[in-house]
């Protein structure tokens, strides 16, 4: 199957996107002025207009004013919007926090164990029947989750939060059909007061003038490296089937491994086995991907 220009623009953008996120995940390295929950406090603070202002000129206000709709008149709906906006606003603190402060591995494996742990929900959530490349690729992590537990006896709760959380959280978005870019807005919405307050804890504006100007300059590079790396991934979105989209997840994992070695982290001898188990489920489920895409088209 020959890959149209359609779609070559689609892998760019979301290849684009995927090293925007590394980016800023090493970015975090130069804003030593902050702490982790400050970075995330920033990241929220300025994340959020620039994510107003990309569904305005988009044209999709119209999923914020449908999702609105069913607040008002459900207010069981808007526990759910609670709930999915703790689950995303755990993840997005997580991904700022960690690197600062040694997790930058757990948080790159939670990411390769988490498209492991969405193959598992859709087959008990959704009775989706799992391919024979799934089930290798489960047992592989499986694997390299009994590794981990071996030589360390738990899996680090970062580890966890990614890789349980994460399909916890598309599982609420896919039940409560708002899986789309109004469904992200509102789940921002409850992490603006958490951002205010972090920032106003962490005290950078209360410091000397020459402090207080370089961190400015760096969050906003902080905030524009957020705002083009969300809206490279919505791009590239309409251009890729679900397969594709599907298999470039991995390519964010990966560069975020790279970052966490950058950044000074290493692997254990012991631990290798778990990565390599990894990597083999990964691989396991990309082959898959690469035949399902493979297969011609039924007219």
């Amino acid at each position: 199957m020959s890959i149209s220009s359609n779609t070559t623009l689609g892998v760019t953008l979301n290849v684009i996107a995927s090293m925007l996120f590394a980016l800023m995940f090493a970015y975090t390295a130069l804003l030593d002025v902050l702490q982790g929950n400050e970075i995330y406090g920033w990241r929220i603070l300025l994340t959020f207009p620039c994510l107003t202002l990309f569904i305005i000129v988009q044209g999709q206000w119209s999923q914020v004013q449908r999702i609105y709709q069913r607040i008002i008149k459900n207010p069981y709906f808007l526990l759910t919007r609670f709930v999915s906006s703790a689950l995303i606003g755990v993840q997005l603190w997580l991904f700022m926090w960690a690197p600062a402060n040694g997790y930058g591995l757990d948080v790159a494996l939670g990411y390769f164990m988490m498209p492991i742990a969405m193959v598992v929900l859709g087959a008990v959530a959704f009775r989706e029947k799992m391919s024979t490349l799934q089930k290798v690729s489960c047992a592989f992590a499986v694997i390299g989750v009994l590794n981990l537990l071996l030589i360390s006896s738990s899996l680090s709760w970062v580890t966890l939060l990614i890789c349980l959380g994460y399909p916890l959280y598309f599982w609420l978005r896919q039940i409560s059909q708002t899986n789309n870019v109004g469904g992200l807005w509102f789940d921002m919405i409850p992490s603006l007061p958490i951002s205010l307050f972090f920032i106003i804890q962490g005290g950078v504006l209360s410091g000397d003038l020459g402090t207080v100007f370089h961190a400015t300059w760096l969050i906003l590079g902080l905030g524009l490296i957020s705002a083009l790396a969300l809206g490279f991934q919505s791009l590239s979105a309409p251009h890729l089937n679900i397969s594709l989209f599907g298999l470039l997840v991995y390519v964010e994992p990966i560069l975020l491994l790279g970052v966490a070695l950058m950044l000074g982290e290493s692997i254990q001898g012991t631990e290798w086995l778990t990565y390599i188990a990894i990597w083999l489920a990964v691989s396991a489920l990309c082959l898959e991907a690469v035949l399902h895409l493979r297969k011609p088209a039924i007219a």
